[in-house]
């Protein structure tokens, strides 16, 4: 009788334990499908990026290696390991990952085992003890294992899932836009350290030149064929053009300090060599068509991500309303003394399931489904303005690179000429066959044509680095996350 009573049992158990484990695959049998019409507007082509050839050359991963300097992708490759905000990025994707254990974590059954021994003695004359004299003690050992499952029947918890799936997908596109901004922000602080040392160059070859063109007029005030007025306006020039170059050198070491933070070092330690811009070589670049630059770049790939999260999360938020239906079990040992708890007659099981239905919540779960709602709206135009930006930024960059390429070329001709003009008024100057006035109308116009081709080839150098930024950085294979995974363990510490 205990034997049959035992069977019965397990196959009780049994059938309860395969309900728990199938219960997985039975779950989100109706999750639907909440997406959104995107509704964009892909161009053919870009206005200012020209006919596209079969044999265009797309950026590179390592784009930056295209500017032909040495120091320039070492500091990008130190920024990519030590740089601080890369590595925020790097631990947001381990928090993100971390939240999708934790939300798949109700789709699985949970199961705990517990143990309890209890001794408790009755007082005198107690009921328990029939109103004897004396009391009694009384021990209870027990064994056993609980199980539970709620039924994902409607979808809710694995819409969860997914919807943090998604937000984890997200954070490893962050970290491509952070890792982006940070090399970019490199490239530009070195490209204005180079123009810093370029315009340096420039005010203090300046300088040289007017305090030459102030010695020879005091020769000529000594000799009598210069005036007093004349010594005090080249007098005037030479002061301005000193007072010129400590600004630039504010310019410079604030850079220099800048690209120290980003490489993850202490300015007080760092410092580079430089050189000039006109050391930098620009590489050849085409954007390609405006449709693959949906998954190129890092930031339109997160907003996609972002939007696939709130899409599930308003599935989560629909499922709330139906019925839950939750199933229990356990079993276990049990009995009085501790050496009869493995015997048959101490085994015992219980089955329960429960289903509850919101009935009234104070709109509650309404409330939570408008809101899920508003979040799929919002990531929705949130990811329209990204495609519609990167198509814009793509256009900007084109444009100003082909336009100060021109203005590049036209300002070189203009500092040709004007320091012509000068060197031809100094020579005459010293003859004795020009006015001051000349003199000093042709140096401001050579100082002028000057600095404007500094900033020239500086914006053009931005302008690079904007059209590589805009095409979203180096062009990976479609899809393939492999290079998005979160390090192990903390960041690198900058030495």
């Amino acid at each position: 009788m205990i034997g049959k009573a035992s069977r019965r049992t397990s196959r009780g158990f049994n059938k309860v334990v395969s309900t728990l484990l199938l219960g997985p695959a039975l779950s989100g049998c109706i999750l639907g499908t909440e997406r959104p019409d995107l509704n964009l507007d892909v161009p053919a082509a870009y206005r200012e990026g020209g006919r596209v050839t079969p044999d265009a050359h797309l950026p590179a991963v390592d784009w930056w290696r295209g500017f032909k300097s040495s120091e320039l992708s070492s500091l990008m490759e130190a920024a990519q390991i030590y740089n601080l905000d890369i590595a925020v990025a790097i631990a947001q994707i381990v928090q993100a990952d971390a939240q999708v254990g934790i939300n798949g974590a109700p789709l699985l059954p949970s199961v705990t085992g517990n143990g309890s021994a209890e001794q408790s003695r009755t007082a005198k004359g107690s009921f328990a003890t029939g109103g004897g004299i004396g009391g009694q003690t009384f021990s209870q050992y027990s064994l056993g294992l609980t199980a539970s499952y709620m039924l994902d029947f409607w979808g809710k918890n694995r819409a969860t899932l997914h919807a943090f799936e998604e937000t984890a997908t997200a954070q490893r596109y962050n970290r491509e836009v952070v890792t982006l901004s940070t090399i970019v922000a490199v490239a530009n602080a070195y490209f204005q350290v180079l123009a810093a040392q370029d315009e340096l160059r420039v005010a203090r070859r300046n300088l040289a030149a007017a305090e030459r063109i102030l010695t020879l007029i005091r020769q000529q005030f000594a000799g009598g064929t210069a005036s007093q007025l004349d010594v005090s306006q080249q007098e005037t020039q030479v002061a301005t053009e000193r007072a010129a170059i400590p600004p630039l050198e504010v310019t410079l070491r604030q850079n220099i300090a800048a690209l120290a933070v980003l490489v993850g070092r202490a300015p007080a330690s760092f410092n580079i060599k430089g050189g000039t811009m006109t050391q930098i070589a620009i590489p050849r670049v085409t954007p390609g068509l405006p449709s693959e630059l949906l998954n190129q770049r890092p930031d339109i790939r997160q907003a996609e991500a972002q939007l696939a999260s709130a899409n599930f999360s308003v599935e989560s938020a629909r499922a709330a309303f139906f019925p839950q239906i939750t199933l229990t079990a356990q079993t276990g040992v049990q009995s009085a003394a501790l050496a009869s708890l493995f015997g048959p007659g101490a085994w015992f099981y219980t089955l329960s399931a429960g289903l509850t239905q919101p009935l009234f919540d104070g709109f509650l779960l309404e409330s939570q489904l408008k809101n899920a709602k508003g979040v799929q709206l919002q990531d929705l135009q949130a990811y329209r303005k990204a495609v519609l930006s990167a198509f814009a930024d793509v256009e900007k960059a084109l444009v100003a690179l082909e336009k100060l390429t021109l203005q590049e070329r036209l300002e070189v001709e203009a500092v040709a000429s004007a320091r012509k003009a000068f060197e031809v008024s100094e020579t005459q100057l010293r003859a004795g066959t020009v006015n001051l006035i000349t003199v000093l109308q042709t140096q401001q116009t050579l100082l002028q044509n000057e600095n404007t081709l500094m900033q020239v080839r500086l914006n053009k150098l931005l302008a690079v680095s904007s059209l590589f930024q805009a095409l979203g950085g180096g062009w990976t294979p479609t899809g393939q996350l492999s290079s998005l995974q979160p390090q192990d363990g903390a960041a690198p510490t900058p030495q």
